[in-house]
């Protein structure tokens, strides 16, 4: 999900494509370059892409990001990139890659339910306010690109179920826009809000133990029904985690939490 500014949506590589604009696609495993894309990526995992495949996997949100994940913070930047972890073969393979195609497919990233589109966030400065754009962009080598299937944005996404995964995407991207600026102060970008931010948004056992097992409900006022849902629902706890994020750091209420006097 790339945050971008209005003024710079022209320079970007691929062909935007509005709602109703249609591009041709279709990926088989009668094609000479299947899986090709699986290797050598830079695949950036969002926090319901690392939520969603930990479950798939059945482990633990510490032992996915131990395994699966590298979090790099670059410079200049005030918040860590979370990529999918390459196997340590030739090829750079994803981990999840067989002979017989993707192993976790039915809960793959949404970067791979949108390929061979793009998906970014348009921010406006003057409003404050972001939306979605999509770029198609397949690589040379895709062959997929040459097939006469034809889609649109929406029929795309709704073949890919992947409507839900850009509503999370989404929503994740207004919280990334505005860790863009420095939000830390002297702590900077790992100080012990920095950390707590990460945790609530990529370790979502870490954070529910946070919330129930330390002093969390004793600052933070939450209606008994919430607090019931996030015991037992991953979904409404990453959720609940943006809007605790948005009060903490930048203090804009929510009506799921509330600082208690």
């Amino acid at each position: 999900m790339k945050i971008i500014a209005s003024e710079d949506i022209e320079q970007l590589p691929g062909r935007r494509l509005g709602p109703d604009d249609r591009f041709c696609f279709r990926c088989h495993a009668g094609l000479s370059c299947f899986n090709r894309c699986c290797r050598n990526l830079n695949l950036f995992l969002y926090p319901y892409d690392a939520l969603r495949l930990k479950n798939r996997l059945g482990i633990s949100s510490d032992r996915f990001i131990e395994e699966y994940v590298d979090v790099v913070l670059r410079t200049g930047q005030f918040f860590p990139e979370v990529l999918l972890r390459m196997a340590a073969n030739d090829e750079r393979t994803c981990p999840f890659l067989t002979g017989e195609g993707c192993s976790v497919y039915v809960d793959r990233p949404d970067t791979c339910r949108t390929f061979p589109v793009e998906q970014g966030a348009l921010f406006e400065g003057n409003t404050g306010k972001s939306t979605p754009v999509f770029f198609y962009r397949p690589p040379d080598f895709c062959l997929g690109q040459h097939e006469t299937r034809a889609w649109t944005i929406p029929t795309w996404t709704r073949d890919q179920k992947a409507e839900y995964y850009h509503r999370m995407t989404q929503r994740w991207s207004d919280i990334r826009r505005m860790l863009t600026s420095n939000p830390w102060g002297r702590e900077g970008p790992e100080g012990p809000r920095a950390k707590m931010t990460f945790m609530a948004v990529y370790n979502i056992d870490r954070f529910r133990e946070f919330v129930f097992q330390s002093s969390f409900l004793k600052r933070y006022r939450i209606k008994s029904a919430l607090k019931k849902k996030l015991r037992r629902d991953d979904d409404a706890l990453l959720l609940f985690g943006f809007d605790w994020i948005k009060l903490v750091l930048w203090q804009v209420s929510s009506k799921k939490i509330r600082l208690r006097e």
